[in-house]
């Protein structure tokens, strides 16, 4: 009986996992753009384990780990915009079936937070003086 449980409680431990995380950075540390302004590194990550080809719930693809997990992150963080996203996706087809055997498959995606800086009115106010025509006397 006792081993019955603790392969119970292995599986269980095991079974599906999400995990986030942020980390808040300085803006003159990184250069993400013009008028971008970073304010974190966000890496959002899926794990689902695979018994005899089925899946512990796990909810393992991109559009659940970009839109449900690394943008709603960065939105809570008061970011506007994520950019230099990287996704990675374990394969389900070919030769990666045999994993679904008695493995797992995970999803991950990771981009940094900005901001968008309003246009400075001095810029705006020099790029119009450079552009209208000037009064002859």
């Amino acid at each position: 009986m006792l081993p019955r449980r603790l392969v119970l409680v292995a599986v269980l431990a095991t079974a599906a996992c999400s995990s986030i995380s942020t980390v808040r950075i300085q803006p003159d540390t990184v250069y993400v753009g013009p008028r971008l302004r970073p304010i974190a590194v966000i890496h959002a990550q899926v794990t689902s384990a695979y018994l005899l080809w089925i899946p512990i719930p796990g909810n393992v693809d991109l559009d659940h780990v970009v839109n449900r997990m690394l943008l709603a992150t960065a939105k809570a963080l008061g970011a506007d915009k994520v950019v230099d996203i990287q996704v990675d996706i374990t394969p389900d087809t070919g030769i990666w079936t045999l994993r679904k055997l008695i493995g797992y498959r995970s999803a991950s995606a990771s981009g940094v937070a900005v901001m968008i800086e309003p246009e400075t009115s001095a810029a705006g106010g020099a790029a119009a003086a450079a552009t209208s025509p000037k009064a002859q006397p």
